[in-house]
C-alpha cells in the first residue's frame, strides 16, 4: 500500500513538473493544443515557424515568470514541433544567450532556416562589449538542436547601422529568406528596417547593409516570405503594435504598402508574426496576452490562425480567434 502511494506521488509530481515545463528542460514532452493561446504551460513570445520534412518547428522566446516585473525578462529560446498542428512536442531548451560568449543576455526575437542539411538560428541579444543590441547566428545539424555559435562573434552590431539611426536597439528581430536563385537575405530592424545579402555559408554578409523604404510607421518585427511571385514584408507598426504589410515583385523593392494585416493582439503592447505554408494551408503565428492574469504586457502567449490570400495576391485581414486552427 505504501509503495503504491509513493508511486502515485511520484507520478503526480512528474505530471506537475511536465505541465509547468520543468521536465521539458531535459526531455521531450507532448501536449495537445486546445485553441488559442497554443501553449498554456509557459509564456511564449516572438514566434517563428519552420516547415521541414513534414513537420512544423515553432521557435519562441520564453517570457520568464517570477514576481511581476515591468520589463521583458527572457533568458532562453524554446522549440516545439508538430506533424499535424494539433499534437505538439516540446523539446529540451536548444539555445540560450549564454551560448554566445560575446552576448550579455536577452533572448529576443529570432528565426531558424535550413540550408544544405544545417539549421541556422538568427537571434537578437544584448551585446556584452559593444553598446546596444546585436544579431548572432547559431548552427545545428538538427532543427531541435543543440545549437552552437556559428561565428564566435556577432553578425550585426549597433555600430554597423548608426549611419541610419542613432538608437541602440535597432538591430533586432532578424528574419531570413533563401530566394529561388539560392541567394539568402537577412532583414531586421527597429524604427528602421534593414536588409543585406548573406553569403552561401549563411554566417557572413555578402554586401552592404541597405535600408528598406516605403514601410509606413515601421516599428519592428519584419517577416519576409514569398507566394506566387510576390514578396511579402510584414512588420509591427506603431505602439501598441498592429501588423501591417507591403508587397513587391522584387526583393530589392520598390515595396507597395498594403495596410493592416491584424490588429492589436489583446493585452500585449507588442505584436510579432510568422507566416508559413504547411500542407497546402497558410498560417499566421503571433503572440498575445491571452493567459496573462497579471495585467501587464510582459507575459505573452503564442497563437496560430489561418491566413488567406485574395485573387490579386493581397492578404485577407487576419481573424484572431480563441478556437485557433482545427
Amino acid at each position: 500500500m505504501l509503495r503504491n502511494r509513493i508511486s502515485g506521488l511520484i507520478l503526480l509530481c512528474a505530471a506537475l513538473l511536465s505541465s509547468s515545463g520543468i521536465l521539458a528542460d531535459t526531455q521531450d514532452t507532448t501536449f495537445v493544443a486546445n485553441g488559442n493561446p497554443l501553449i498554456k504551460h509557459k509564456f511564449t513570445a516572438d514566434p517563428a515557424g519552420l516547415v521541414y520534412n513534414g513537420k512544423v518547428y515553432l521557435y519562441a522566446g520564453h517570457d520568464q515568470c517570477p514576481a511581476p516585473k515591468e520589463r521583458y525578462e527572457m533568458n532562453e529560446w524554446l522549440v516545439f514541433s508538430s506533424s499535424d498542428m494539433k499534437t505538439w512536442t516540446e523539446h529540451p531548451i536548444p539555445l540560450k544567450p549564454s551560448d554566445f560568449s560575446w552576448a550579455k543576455g536577452d533572448a529576443w526575437a529570432s528565426q531558424v532556416i535550413e540550408r544544405d542539411g544545417k539549421f541556422y538560428w538568427y537571434v537578437a541579444v544584448e551585446h556584452g562589449s559593444i553598446h546596444g543590441k546585436a544579431i548572432g547566428v547559431a548552427v545545428s545539424d538538427s532543427p531541435t538542436g543543440p545549437f552552437k555559435d556559428a561565428r564566435g562573434s556577432a553578425l550585426i552590431t549597433n555600430d554597423m547601422t548608426t549611419q541610419f539611426t542613432k538608437i541602440s536597439w535597432d538591430d533586432i528581430d532578424p528574419t531570413v529568406i533563401i530566394d529561388d536563385d539560392g541567394q539568402a537575405y537577412l532583414f531586421w530592424g527597429n524604427t528602421q528596417c534593414y536588409y543585406a545579402k548573406l553569403k552561401k555559408n549563411m554566417v557572413e554578409l555578402d554586401g552592404p547593409i541597405m535600408p528598406v523604404k516605403n514601410l509606413p510607421r515601421f516599428t519592428e518585427a519584419p517577416w519576409i516570405h514569398k507566394y506566387k511571385g510576390w514578396y511579402y514584408l510584414s512588420y509591427a507598426s506603431e505602439f501598441p503594435e498592429k501588423i501591417c504589410y507591403a508587397m513587391s515583385r522584387n526583393i530589392n523593392g520598390p515595396w507597395e504598402y498594403k495596410g493592416i494585416l491584424n490588429e492589436i493582439a489583446g493585452n500585449s503592447n507588442t505584436n510579432h508574426q510568422s507566416i508559413i505554408e504547411f500542407k497546402n494551408n497558410w498560417y499566421f503565428i503571433y503572440h498575445n496576452g491571452g493567459i496573462n492574469t497579471q495585467g501587464s504586457s510582459f507575459r505573452r502567449s503564442v497563437c496560430i490562425d489561418r491566413l488567406f490570400y485574395n485573387n490579386d495576391g493581397t492578404i485577407k485581414r487576419i481573424n484572431m480567434t480563441t478556437e485557433g486552427i482545427k
